[in-house]
């Protein structure tokens, strides 16, 4: 049984995402700040004993994103990350200037939403979901089966060659 919200603390929700960095926990915080205009929670950040990050948390909108360091033994464990914005294009471009990849463009998704995709240059994939007004009116006609008869999108291209090609930062 899930633990009811009002006993949750504020700044977190029922699930939370943390994100093992390899390449620089500090970095990645930067990074994020930069490119969502999220917040560094200071008064958590923990160095461990090898002075790499242990807990850091940031936060994002009205959820908390949590992270550490990656240690030299850890393998590489990249983060899959959602984020509902108002303009996925200036969050791309932010992000393409602070060293991210695209993956996907700003481009026609389902249930009222236009998607878009980029890779932080920690490896990292961060799906940004925009509102899509246009496709508000027909958010719900499309079914399973008309999706699996269709050629596969630019949508469904991208994410799997980004995640064929996905390695560990250098």
């Amino acid at each position: 049984m899930l633990l009811s919200t009002e006993r949750i603390p504020k700044g977190y929700n029922t699930t939370n995402q943390f994100v093992i960095v390899k390449g620089g926990a500090t970095n990645f915080i930067d990074f994020v700040t930069k490119t969502f205009g999220a917040k560094e929670r200071k008064a958590v950040r923990t160095p461990d004993r090898d002075g790499l990050l242990i807990h850091a948390e940031i936060e994002l909108g009205n959820a908390t994103l949590m992270l550490a360091d990656s240690k030299a033994e850890w393998p590489f464990t990249p983060a899959f990350i959602q984020v509902y914005v108002q303009d996925a294009q200036t969050i791309l471009e932010l992000a393409t200037k602070e060293g991210a990849e695209l993956v996907t463009r700003v481009s026609k998704f389902y249930s009222g939403f236009k998607l878009a995709r980029f890779k932080d240059p920690f490896g990292n994939i961060w799906w940004l979901y925009e509102p899509d007004p246009e496709g508000q009116k027909d958010a719900h006609q499309a079914s399973n089966s008309d999706w699996h008869d269709q050629k596969p999108s630019e949508v469904h291209e991208t994410i799997m060659d980004a995640m064929k090609n996905l390695k560990a930062p250098q």
